[in-house]
């Protein structure tokens, strides 16, 4: 599986995610460290990588162009810890079908994942 990590994530959750077989850039490496969502999932669905982030802004944009991909995992509900951000990473990753991610919206939350298929 391939992933974007985007700016309000670490760069070692990707790191994480490269150790564990998964190929996995962030922003910064790609030169997007100022880039508008919008590009950075355009460079997502080129790339055909999920994006994994913090901000609220990506389901709103994804809704509103009715679009099918790229993925996306969305850490909502306040600040996570490396330990919990791989520790909940790891259960999406363990429990959704990786041919379902590039389709998806993943929403972690302190207390629970959900997953919805786009378009939304």
């Amino acid at each position: 599986m391939k992933f974007l990590m985007d700016m309000p994530l670490s760069p070692d959750l990707a790191t994480w995610l490269a150790e564990n077989g998964h190929e996995a850039v962030h922003a910064v490496e790609l030169g997007l460290y100022r880039a508008s969502d919008s590009t950075i999932l355009e460079r997502a669905r080129k790339d055909e990588r999920v994006v994994v982030t913090a901000d609220l802004d990506y389901p709103r944009i994804l809704a509103l162009t009715q679009s099918q991909g790229p993925g996306l995992i969305l850490f909502r509900g306040g600040n996570y810890s490396e330990t919990e951000s791989v520790a909940r990473l790891r259960r999406v990753l363990d429990t959704v079908n990786p041919e379902e991610l590039p389709h998806s919206i993943v929403v972690i939350e302190k207390d629970r994942i959900r997953r919805r298929r786009l378009p939304i």
